[in-house]
């Protein structure tokens, strides 16, 4: 007798991945199907009150700073804002910054880790106006647990950050629970292990360094670029300025050289007439 299919429903209300058993149970098209079922909105459960202008300028200012720097160095890096979050058999989350390395950085509407194979390097939250309890006690036990790395909280009201990281070994292991350890700073710096930078607090803004060069955001690059622009602009007017004055020297000079040679032909002139009167004159009176 031929095994039923199985089949996996997920519910909008708590919308979860299958666990890894049930995922491996699943047909292709059973797997298609959760995927598409999967929201790649927040549901009623997580949704959370916009925390305005702060809370979106610091995670899209994370976001812009590491995309160009790992673009610049050419490694592949998907970093995301607030995407959906999928592992086996949790509770959906979406944390404020993600990154995974050396994965293809195309677009996505949700991260399954079923479906992608693997789970978080790095996640960062922004608190402006949440859950301070959220971010600094359940979220450090919860992607401990999941395996996540390293995780940081920056406390934009308190200009404050916070680094956790998972023991050495421990990122990838079954064995045993896991337990983040508090990052220490090191000269005001946090270093992370998984980004190869160090992040710090500097001038109101979560920075990250790579040795002592900050990685700029987009509107600082946008702003450094049309400075650069402003100058290259200035420096061309000013060329424009020399080449026309050059150009104005070079034909005044050649107005004079003509002048010059015009002027000395007609004094060679009037010096040949001059000579032949004194020969006349010779002449006549011998």
């Amino acid at each position: 007798m031929r095994r039923p299919a199985l089949v996996y429903r997920v519910d909008p209300d708590d919308p979860r991945a299958p666990t890894e058993e049930v995922w491996a149970r699943l047909s292709p098209a059973g797997r298609a199907r959760v995927i598409a079922s999967l929201p790649s909105e927040f549901p009623v459960s997580e949704a959370a009150p916009p925390e305005g202008d702060e809370h979106f300028n610091a995670k899209i200012g994370a976001r812009s700073a590491l995309g160009s720097y790992f673009a610049r160095i050419g490694r592949r890096v998907y970093l995301a804002c607030e995407l959906p979050v999928y592992y086996p058999g949790e509770r959906m989350f979406a944390p404020d910054v993600m990154a995974v390395l050396d994965v293809p950085a195309h677009r996505r509407e949700k991260w399954i880790v079923g479906v992608e194979g693997r789970g978080l390097d790095f996640a960062l939250e922004v608190l402006v106006s949440g859950r301070r309890r959220k971010d600094l006690a359940e979220n450090v036990e919860r992607y401990a647990r999941l395996g996540i790395p390293e995780y940081y909280v920056f406390d934009r009201p308190r200009l404050q950050l916070s680094g956790f990281r998972l023991p050495l070994g421990s990122a990838r292991s079954g064995a045993g629970p896991r337990r983040y350890e508090p990052i220490i700073p090191q000269g005001g710096r946090y270093i992370s292990q998984v980004l190869g930078l160090d992040l710090a607090i500097e001038d109101e803004r979560l920075r990250f360094f790579h040795g002592s060069s900050a990685l700029l955001e987009a509107d600082e690059m946008i702003s450094t670029l049309e400075g650069m622009l402003d100058s290259l602009e200035v420096r061309a007017r000013a060329a424009e300025e020399r080449a026309a004055a050059e150009a104005r020297r070079r034909k005044e000079e050649a107005r004079r050289r003509k002048e010059e040679a015009r002027l000395r032909k007609e004094l060679e002139h009037r010096l040949a007439e001059a000579l032949a009167e004194i020969e006349r004159l010779k002449r006549r009176g011998s």
